[in-house]
C-alpha cells in the first residue's frame, strides 16, 4: 500500500519545511514504518501541486536528519534502523515533569542542595495567577510605566552602530550605564562608589548568587534576618552555607545575636523584608563594627528604598562603611519592570575581580540593548521623574490600604512596615485558619499571601499576611479589603 502524504496548511513557513514536518510526524507516529518506500519525488510533487525541487529539498533535509535513506536507482525509504524511542518522541515530549527527586542519579552536591532548599517552592508559585484584586508583593504598576519614553529611547539605541550592541560586551556592564548608576546611587542613596565598582547584573537575585559563589564554602555560617527574604536564603543554602536566623526587632537585625563565626550576614536595613523595620543609626554602626572586628562581609539588599513616605530618604549602610565590608545590591525590577531583569552590585574593590570573573562564567553580560536604553533613561531624567510620580501613586494606595483596614477591621488588624516600600505586613487576630482564609479570599477574586514562607523558625501566632499594594488601584484596594472583611465575618468562630 502506497504511503499517503498530505501537506499541512500554510503558516508562513516554506512548503519544503511543512512537507518535511508532515513526513517526520508520520514516521514518529508509526504511520510510516522503517524500510517503507516513499513516493517518487515527481509523483509526490504532482499529487501535492508542488515543484519537484520542493519535494527534493524536503527529502534531503530528512535524509540529513536520519529519518530517510536513499538507495541509488531504488528510491527513498524510511530509515530502517531508527531506534524504538524515536517513535515515542512526541508522546514523551508532552509528559508532565516528574516530581522533584533529590535522589536523581548523577546530581552533584550543588544540585542536591538546590532541590532540598527553597528553590522548588519558589518556582512552583504561579506568578501568572492574577485575581481581580491581586495583593501580590513586588509587582509594580505597569499602567504607570512611561512606555512612550522607553519606546523612543529604544528606537534611538537601535540606530547605534551595530558593533556597539550586537556583539559581546563588557562583563561588568556598559560604561555609560555604570557611570549613570554610580551618579544616581551617589546622589540618591549616599553610596560611596565610582563607576568601576558598579557591576550590572540580571536582577538582584544574581547579585546574591555571585556573592555566595565567591565568598562561601560548604559549611560556612551565614546570618540571615528572621523573618527574611527566601530568595537570599536559597542562594546561600545552595552554596552549602549553614543558615543562622537572627531575630529582627523595631531597629532591624539584633547585632548582639549574630554568631561570631558568621562569614556573611544578609540585611535589608532601609526597609526590612518583610517586617518593614528600619535599621537605626546606632544599630548600623554596631553592625559595621561587628563586621570589621570579625572579618565578615555584609550584603545590603536595598530592594525598594526609593519609595519612602514618612521622613527623609535613608542613606545606604554602605555609605558608612570604612572597612570595605559591605556589598551593596539593588534592583530595577520593582522600580521599573520585572521583565527587564536589571540590577546592580557595588562591591569593595578587593572583591571586584572574583565577582566579575564569576559573572563572566555565569552569563558573560546583561543584554546590551536594555543597558543602553536604561543609561539614556537615567541620564535624560526619565528615571527620577518616574520615581517621583510613583511615590505619589503608591502613597495614595498605601493610604487607601490603611484607611480600608481601619474601616473594616479596626484594631483587629495590626499593620507594620507602612512607612515605605510597596507592601505591609498585616496580622488578623480573628482569623483562625489562615490557609482556609486565603482559599476563601481567592474564591472571591482577592489574592492574598501568608507570611509563613518568610520565617525559618515558627511564625508569630495568628494569621499574618504580606500585602503588596503597588499594582492595585485605590478603588481596587478598597473593594478588595471590603471583600476580605466579608470573608473574615463569614468564617469567624463564635466566642
Amino acid at each position: 500500500m502506497d504511503i499517503v502524504i498530505e501537506l499541512p496548511s500554510g503558516s508562513g513557513r516554506p512548503a519544503y519545511q511543512r512537507l518535511a514536518e508532515a513526513i517526520r510526524e508520520g514516521i514518529l507516529s508509526g504511520r510510516f514504518r522503517p524500510g517503507e518506500r516513499l513516493p517518487p519525488t515527481r509523483t509526490l510533487a504532482r499529487n501535492l501541486s508542488l515543484a519537484r525541487n520542493t519535494v527534493l529539498e524536503a527529502y534531503e533535509q530528512l535524509i540529513a536528519e536520519g529519518y530517510l535513506s536513499a538507495r541509488h536507482g531504488s528510491g527513498t525509504f524510511v530509515a530502517p534502523d531508527l531506534p524504538d524511542r524515536a517513535f515515542r518522541a512526541e508522546a514523551l515530549a508532552v509528559q508532565p515533569s516528574p516530581n522533584i527527586d533529590t535522589a536523581t542519579p548523577g546530581l552533584g552536591a550543588f544540585g542536591r542542595r538546590v532541590l532540598q532548599g527553597e528553590i522548588p517552592a519558589q518556582m512552583a508559585e504561579d506568578r501568572s495567577r492574577v485575581s481581580a484584586y491581586e495583593f501580590r508583593y513586588g509587582t509594580p504598576s505597569f499602567d504607570e510605566f512611561p512606555m512612550d519614553a522607553w519606546r523612543t529611547l529604544t528606537k534611538r539605541v537601535l540606530d547605534y552602530p551595530p558593533q556597539d550592541l550586537l556583539g559581546y560586551g563588557p562583563t561588568e556592564g556598559l560604561p555609560a550605564l555604570r557611570e549613570s548608576l554610580a551618579r544616581y546611587l551617589q546622589r540618591s542613596r549616599g553610596v560611596r562608589c565610582d563607576a568601576g565598582q558598579v557591576l550590572v547584573v540580571n536582577g538582584s537575585q544574581q547579585a546574591l548568587d555571585l556573592a555566595a559563589r565567591v565568598l562561601l564554602d560548604p559549611g560556612d555560617v551565614v546570618a540571615v534576618e528572621e523573618p527574611g527574604y527566601p530568595g537570599a536564603r536559597a542562594a546561600f543554602a545552595a552554596a552549602g552555607a549553614r543558615l543562622a536566623p537572627v531575630p529582627v526587632d523595631r531597629e532591624g537585625i539584633r547585632v548582639g545575636d549574630l554568631p561570631e563565626r558568621a562569614k556573611l550576614v544578609y540585611v535589608t536595613p532601609s526597609h526590612q523584608f518583610p517586617s518593614g523595620a528600619v535599621m537605626s543609626a546606632t544599630r548600623r554602626l554596631e553592625l559595621l563594627e561587628w563586621a570589621a572586628r570579625t572579618g565578615a562581609y555584609i550584603i545590603e539588599d536595598d530592594y525598594d528604598s526609593e519609595f519612602r513616605y514618612e521622613g527623609r530618604p535613608l542613606a545606604a549602610l554602605q555609605g558608612l562603611d570604612e572597612a570595605g565590608r559591605v556589598i551593596y545590591t539593588g534592583t530595577l525590577s520593582k522600580v521599573l519592570l520585572p521583565a527587564l531583569r536589571l540590577g546592580y552590585m557595588v562591591a569593595p574593590p578587593a572583591l571586584q575581580p572574583a565577582i566579575s570573573g564569576a559573572k563572566w562564567l555565569t552569563d558573560r553580560h546583561v543584554a546590551l540593548l536594555y543597558q543602553a536604553v536604561l543609561a539614556l533613561f537615567i541620564d535624560e531624567g526619565h528615571f527620577e521623574r518616574h520615581l517621583r510620580r510613583m511615590r505619589k501613586v503608591y502613597e495614595q494606595r498605601r493610604i487607601a490600604l490603611m484607611e480600608a483596614f481601619g474601616q473594616h477591621f479596626g484594631e483587629r488588624a495590626a499593620i507594620s512596615g507602612s512607612e515605605s516600600g510597596m507592601h505591609v505586613l498585616v496580622n488578623l487576630a480573628e482569623v483562625r485558619d489562615a490557609d482556609a482564609f486565603v482559599k476563601q479570599a481567592r474564591e472571591r477574586r482577592v489574592g492574598i499571601y501568608h507570611a509563613r514562607p518568610y520565617f525559618l523558625t515558627e511564625p508569630p501566632p495568628g494569621a499574618t499576611f504580606l500585602m503588596g499594594y503597588s499594582s492595585v488601584t485605590v478603588d481596587g484596594i478598597r473593594e478588595g479589603i471590603g471583600i476580605l472583611a466579608e470573608v473574615a465575618r463569614a468564617s469567624r468562630v463564635p466566642r
